[in-house]
């Protein structure tokens, strides 16, 4: 369990009935895809095939990254991706090698997901997914929690499908901070002026190279710098300032960048038109002459958006899980 980091599971495994399996008969052919770098990088022309033979299944997972070195797969510390594998092996009785989980974005560590999607395979098919639903949330940690279980199409995959994704960072701008955000949201003292910071996020809007604004590492392999921002909003809620962002992918700390720059502008230290220019220089040390990376914990992935085509529920395969609701159908305690 060192998995686990010394987190117990909530519950034991409920026992799966045995009629709920169906196995696949075997296939000769066998596919690949080919892996990208970490921090979500995408390769526009990758040619989508079926990893495996065998059902494929999406999750849709939320988590509190707080605790964990992000998504990636790694034993200590621990991260999402293995504490996830391990409720997995459990619930379905297969190797990990064998699941060949795999999620839309690696998140960095301290960073939050409430969007984040990931899918896996098995040789066999369910009737139903509410059992295997309620397992692996019984014994994920709770600040880890499995949102909604489906069938996908084989040429379905979780991050070679994207074709975008929304991220949203908090900023709490007040001389107090509050307790209840602490954890979810930056804490800035300087007084914001949000008005600029908006002048400056138009900036990144449509197609552009970020290659300023990304983060070397060591698995990034050679990422694309070339991405499409559709939307960044910065919206005022009291003394939280909330920064949406969708893009059509992002790199390795490309928001967290993107987000310590306007920070530096919203605080009247820069001019909010230093954004092209910086852009323009294609050169990370740029950037770092004005600011370092935003800290992780106010970071959480949203959404992450396919095409319908990969979210239709093939034939032969059980509906959606979104988990069991209980109910008392009939009172039990007799009142006098």
């Amino acid at each position: 369990m060192t998995c686990y980091g010394g987190v117990a599971a909530a519950a034991a495994l409920p026992s799966l009935p045995p009629t709920t399996l169906t196995t696949l008969p075997s296939s000769s052919s066998n596919t690949s895809v080919r892996d990208v770098g970490s921090g979500g990088a995408e390769h526009p022309n990758t040619v989508l095939k079926p990893t495996v033979d065998g059902f494929k299944w999406r999750l849709l997972i939320s988590y509190d990254g707080t605790h964990y070195k992000g998504w990636q797969f790694q034993q200590t510390p621990p991260t999402i991706q293995c504490i996830l594998e391990k409720a997995l092996t459990r619930a379905t009785k297969l190797e990990r090698k064998d699941l060949h989980l795999v999620g839309a974005s690696r998140t960095d560590g301290g960073v939050h997901a409430w969007g984040q999607v990931a899918h896996f395979v098995t040789p066999f098919n369910y009737d139903s997914l509410d059992s295997i639903h309620a397992a692996l949330n019984g014994l994920l940690p709770p600040d880890i929690r499995v949102r909604e279980i489906s069938a996908v199409v084989p040429e379905f995959h979780a991050r070679f499908s994207a074709k975008g994704k929304t991220y949203h960072y908090k900023i709490f701008n007040d001389a107090v901070m509050d307790p209840f955000q602490r954890l979810y949201a930056y804490h800035v003292t300087h007084k914001l002026n949000a008005a600029v910071m908006r002048e400056a996020a138009n900036h990144f809007i449509g197609t552009r190279d970020f290659s300023a604004f990304v983060n070397s590492s060591r698995n990034d392999g050679v990422p694309n710098p070339v991405k499409t921002i559709f939307r960044f909003d910065i919206i005022k809620m009291g003394a939280l300032l909330q920064l949406e962002v969708e893009g059509s992918g992002f790199m390795y700390r490309q928001v967290r960048n993107m987000v310590a720059l306007l920070l530096q502008i919203g605080k009247e230290a820069i001019a909010p038109d230093i954004v092209p220019k910086i852009l323009a220089t294609r050169d990370r040390k740029e950037l770092a002459k004005y600011t370092l990376a935003a800290p992780p914990h106010g970071l959480c992935l949203v959404a992450v958006k396919y095409n319908e085509e990969y979210l239709q529920l093939p034939l032969g395969c059980p509906t959606t899980s979104l988990g069991r609701h209980h109910s008392i159908s009939k009172c039990k305690v007799p009142f006098y």
